[in-house]
C-alpha cells in the first residue's frame, strides 16, 4: 500500500522535472513563446531575434542553429508541445560551450 503511494509520488515528481528540463527551465536557457507558429525557417530566425532585442539583448543569427547574444554563443532548439489542445512553439536558447566560444573569449582577452 504505502509503496503504490510513494511510487506515485516519485512518478509525479519525476515526470514534472523531466518535463521542466526538456522546457527549458534552467540556469542560463533563454525560453521564447512567440505569438505565431514559423514554418519557414527564415522569418522563424527574424522573429527569434526581433523577440530577443524587444527584450534588450543584441542578438545576431550565426546560422547552423547558432545566435551570438551579448557576446556570448547559444544553441536554439525547437519545442512543439501541446498545451490545452493547443500546440505552443518553444524555442530554447542553450548557451553554446564549443570552440568558437573559447576563440572569441580569447580574442577578446588579447584585445584582438
Amino acid at each position: 500500500m504505502w509503496f503504490g503511494i510513494i511510487g506515485m509520488v516519485i512518478l509525479f515528481v519525476g515526470m514534472f522535472f523531466l518535463f521542466n528540463w526538456l522546457m527549458g527551465y534552467r540556469k542560463g536557457h533563454i525560453q521564447i513563446d512567440l505569438d505565431e507558429r514559423y514554418f519557414n525557417h527564415k522569418e522563424y530566425i527574424k522573429a527569434i531575434q526581433g523577440e530577443l532585442e524587444k527584450r534588450g539583448y543584441q542578438a545576431e543569427y550565426l546560422g547552423n542553429h547558432e545566435f551570438e547574444i551579448d557576446g556570448k554563443s547559444f544553441l536554439f532548439l525547437e519545442r512543439n508541445v501541446s498545451m490545452g489542445g493547443v500546440p505552443l512553439q518553444r524555442t530554447i536558447l542553450k548557451p553554446n560551450k564549443n570552440e568558437r566560444e573559447e576563440n572569441l573569449n580569447e580574442q577578446h582577452r588579447n584585445g584582438s
